[in-house]
């Protein structure tokens, strides 16, 4: 099967949401590009796009995806480097969120009520209320190396969420250039069987992936990329922190 510039959406999003299946069918590129990337087909620039993702120190991602455990979406605005480090928020398709910051070995997060009470759904309201009273409104933090904050510490490292998107070959084909919040893009689309992804790419600087949308029966959802290279503004909070490592002990 060819990798292609859908990986990069297909992994950032699988560390959360499982996208997967994404591949293109084989559909030959424009025979006579004109404009922005001129002489390229569209497999060529959706995988100069990859390498220049790929490359970055940071990004911030931003959009909804599927949720496979409750058929809901997540809402995801991360910003990510390859450092580990995080900073951003994680909604439950209109059930709360969370705000999560990961810098050096500790993973912080701040839960407001709706999403305590969602992720509480089976317990008994005497235990849903203590949660909420305890943990609501409130920071917490945990060691990044603790058996329940792996997959939170791997989502917050970019090297990870783009792992082996590096090798592509991609048979996309152009499209019209738009503009993605202000900045101009080429699209580029992509198909495997019934499923459909456009790809959004910068035209100028550097190819970057600025946008992917799936319309795919199973895991459709957008994702944005932006602030690449920027530093990301994991800082430990303010305030009283609860240490969930020492309740647990």
């Amino acid at each position: 099967m060819r990798r292609t510039a859908l990986a990069a959406l297909c992994l950032a999003a699988a560390a959360t949401a499982g996208l997967t299946g994404c591949q293109p069918d084989g559909t030959k590129a424009d025979s006579k590009p004109k404009g922005p990337f001129a002489g390229l087909s569209g497999g060529e620039i959706a995988d100069r796009a990859v390498k220049a993702t790929t490359g970055a120190t940071s990004l911030r991602m931003k959009g909804d995806v599927p949720d496979d455990e409750d058929g809901g979406n997540i809402r995801i605005d991360m910003a990510l480097d390859k450092k580990g480090e995080c900073a951003g928020t994680l909604g439950m398709g209109g059930q709360g969120k969370a705000d999560l910051v990961k810098t050096g070995d500790t993973i912080y997060m701040k839960y407001d009520e709706a999403f305590l009470r969602a992720q509480s759904k089976g317990e008994s309201k005497a235990d849903t209320d203590g949660v909420v009273e305890m943990l609501a409104g409130k920071w917490t933090k945990m060691a990044a190396t603790g058996s329940d904050a792996k997959d939170i510490a791997g989502f917050c490292d970019l090297d990870s969420v783009l792992a082996g998107a590096a090798d592509v070959n991609s048979d996309a084909t152009r499209g019209k250039t738009t503009t993605v919040d202000g900045t101009e893009a080429i699209i580029l689309h992509e198909k495997d069987g019934k499923d459909r992804y456009t790809l959004y790419v910068a035209t100028q600087g550097k190819p970057y992936l600025l946008r992917v949308d799936s319309s795919s029966p199973k895991d459709p959802g957008t994702l944005t990329f932006g602030d690449y290279d920027k530093p990301v503004p994991a800082t430990k909070p303010k305030g009283t922190i609860l240490d969930l490592d020492k309740l647990g002990s």
